[in-house]
């Protein structure tokens, strides 16, 4: 068992955050002109809305996350502060938008995510195509990633990401397996890994997952976890620390520390990923401009 983590108290007990979780404020030039332009056209990035410790960072190399399909979830994983309930019509001028947004911001590289919608025949999965067709038209030379749900694994939506073919198409585990069904309650481990699997065989040339520690995972599960992705054929894959995003979610357990996701960054590049993201901060879209190369 890993005993490398910072562990959390009981609610009675709070401890801190440890010093390696401190959030540095974003500066620069380029992050300054970007938040100019979201603020005075109203433009939605998740960036913005999730409170992304490297907005900074990422906007400084010209890197932005937009999310899809509106902000009503149906599913309702534990980890999640999206919101879960009946979702709204679907907007569709919004590939459009997102377009649009891109194109006023200037974004050289832009990931592109999305509730899940299980509510639809389609499952979200055509908005998705018409998105990435409409900033390839806005923003020709604005390369993409896509990260994806797992549309219950149903081939014909995720081949209607296949065709129109982003640099990148991601789709996260979120956690170890054993943990799967109390932390992703409608997703499935082993599902996942067939979508990520399929995607490869099916012309993507590069895809990435991502998972997140803090929530009980033993180390060996975690290996396990990377040589499952690997074993799928995917090329990159982002760890970080699990935060809890309110109370009624569940708990962090551990704290993990630096050396130890220096460890599991060793153990993935051992394993032959081609870029492995693991520290405290991490999160799905970190440096994910480089992920493209």
């Amino acid at each position: 068992m890993n005993t490398d983590v910072a562990p959390v108290k009981t609610k009675t007990q709070r401890t801190p955050k440890p010093k390696w979780l401190r959030v540095k404020l974003p500066t620069g030039k380029k992050y300054t002109e970007l938040r100019s332009l979201v603020d005075k056209y109203d433009l939605h990035t998740i960036c913005t809305s999730g409170s992304c410790p490297n907005m900074g960072e990422c906007w400084s190399e010209g890197t932005a996350t937009f999310m899809i399909l509106g902000n009503v979830c149906t599913r309702s994983c534990g980890f999640c502060g999206v919101k879960t309930g009946r979702p709204e019509t679907v907007d569709w001028d919004e590939p459009e938008k997102v377009a649009r947004s891109i194109k006023i911001m200037g974004i050289k590289h832009a990931v592109v995510t999305s509730v899940d919608r299980d509510d639809l025949k389609d499952m979200g999965s055509i908005i998705w195509a018409e998105t990435v067709k409409a900033i390839r038209r806005m923003n020709p030379e604005t390369t993409l990633e896509t990260l994806i749900p797992d549309f219950q694994g149903n081939e014909r939506n995720i081949d209607r990401i296949i065709e129109v073919s982003p640099e990148v198409v991601s789709h996260n585990m979120e956690t170890v397996k054993r943990l799967t069904r109390e932390v992703r309650i409608q997703a499935k481990y082993d599902r996942s890994l067939a979508v990520l699997k399929y995607l490869k065989d099916n012309g993507i040339r590069r895809t990435k997952s991502g998972i997140m520690l803090g929530l009980g995972e033993k180390e060996e599960e975690v290996f396990q976890t990377l040589r499952d992705l690997r074993g799928a054929g995917v090329d990159v894959v982002t760890i970080g620390q699990y935060l809890q995003p309110s109370k009624k979610h569940l708990p962090v357990k551990q704290f993990i520390t630096p050396d130890q996701f220096k460890r599991y960054e060793e153990y993935g590049l051992e394993l032959g990923f081609r870029h492995v993201e693991s520290s405290a901060l991490v999160r799905s879209s970190y440096k994910a401009q480089k992920h493209i190369n």
